[in-house]
């Protein structure tokens, strides 16, 4: 979609054609907002912000190669002045935090009514930091309690790519498979899969993969 001087450019990233067939048209009355990029991978859209100019991301954390996490990370150092704000069904009790140490400038749910979806996208596009009000009140009460690891849930405990992981095993997906996926080698995706048992206290590979499957279902269930 092409756009007139003065529009802001946004790309979506997300691989679920529907959700940016919605957003599209969310935005189609924003006469100073036009939507000038669509990706369903990381991939693409570090191909897109390669060779246009956007003045935003809007990217889901569940894509079809890496996560929506890996993805912010790979956009800043990328593009170190291209915000990015995260719209997912994904937890923000858990995904939040994560999101805006990436470099995310904002994060919301899916579940989100219309116009604070827009109120997000303007507030990013201002160069302002968003996040909904419980959001902003879990990390608020993170921040006054000076939590540390140790009053950390245990998955609040692995490191992005370990969660990443830890979900993809949740999902059914072997070592092979994901190192694959993820473009790294056997012995890295083994490694972290150690560190993952040590940090849940887990002592056999079925345990850990049961704990994945389990914790991924639940958060599915969770979320409708």
């Amino acid at each position: 979609m092409k756009s007139t001087p003065g529009q802001q450019r946004i790309l979506i990233v997300d691989d679920h054609p529907i959700f940016r067939k919605g957003i599209a048209m969310l935005l189609e009355h924003e006469k100073d907002i036009v939507i000038c990029g669509e990706a369903e991978t990381a991939a693409q859209a570090m191909g897109l912000v390669e060779r246009h100019e956007f003045e935003l991301v809007i990217a889901d954390i569940s894509l079809k190669d890496i996560n929506g996490i890996e993805l912010v990370k790979s956009l800043k150092a990328l593009r170190p002045h291209l915000p990015v704000l995260v719209l997912s069904m994904h937890d923000e009790s858990l995904y939040a935090e994560r999101a805006l140490r990436a470099g995310a400038r904002g994060y919301l749910m899916k579940q989100a009514p219309p116009d604070q979806v827009v109120t997000a996208i303007r507030q990013v596009l201002r160069g302002e930091l968003y996040l909904s009000t419980a959001a902003n009140l879990l990390m608020l009460n993170s921040f006054v309690a000076g939590r540390d690891n140790s009053g950390k849930s245990s998955v609040e405990k692995l490191s992005d790519r370990e969660l990443e992981i830890f979900e993809l095993l949740g999902q059914g997906r072997g070592t092979s498979m994901i190192a694959h996926d993820l473009r790294l080698s056997v012995k890295t995706i083994e490694a972290h899969r150690s560190h993952i048992k040590t940090k849940l206290g887990i002592s056999t590979a079925p345990e850990l993969v049961r704990a994945a499957v389990e914790w991924v279902t639940r958060r599915t269930s969770g979320i409708g």
